[in-house]
């Protein structure tokens, strides 16, 4: 998504993009308030996914904090107003119902049971009675 909001056409009203702020009238595929600040964001937080995908426990942390961010995000846009000095990133209705449906599937994501590894060729274990 943050470089999608830097490309002219996947965002409208990209003349108007500012670096942050309310003001920023550009418009990530017609529906998401966009800023310059808002990719960087966005662009940060997907590179910090694929770092922390390489292992496990690393991903899964990725996931609970990750969705546990942007809970807050979500409860940070529903209080603020929208024309409010304090919308610097800026938000708008659509962020907010995208950043609630990623804080639920990221959090629950995190809390799938593993998957156990099986080496293919690997000798199974029985239980020592032959039929």
């Amino acid at each position: 998504m943050g470089i999608a909001g830097f490309i002219p056409g996947i965002t409208t009203g990209y003349d108007t993009m500012q670096f942050a702020g309310h003001h920023s009238e550009a418009m990530l595929m017609g529906i998401f308030q966009v800023s310059i600040l808002h990719n960087i964001v966005h662009l940060l937080f997907g590179i910090a996914g694929l770092l922390l995908a390489r292992t496990g426990t690393a991903a899964r942390h990725y996931l609970l904090w990750g969705g546990i961010i942007y809970f807050v995000l979500w409860l940070y846009g529903l209080f603020i107003g929208h024309e409010s000095p304090a919308n610097f990133v800026p938000l708008n209705d659509a962020d907010n119902w995208l950043h609630l449906g990623l804080a639920l599937a990221m959090v629950a994501l995190s809390f799938l049971p593993r998957g156990t590894q099986h080496t293919v060729g690997a000798p199974t274990r029985s239980s020592g009675r032959h039929p």
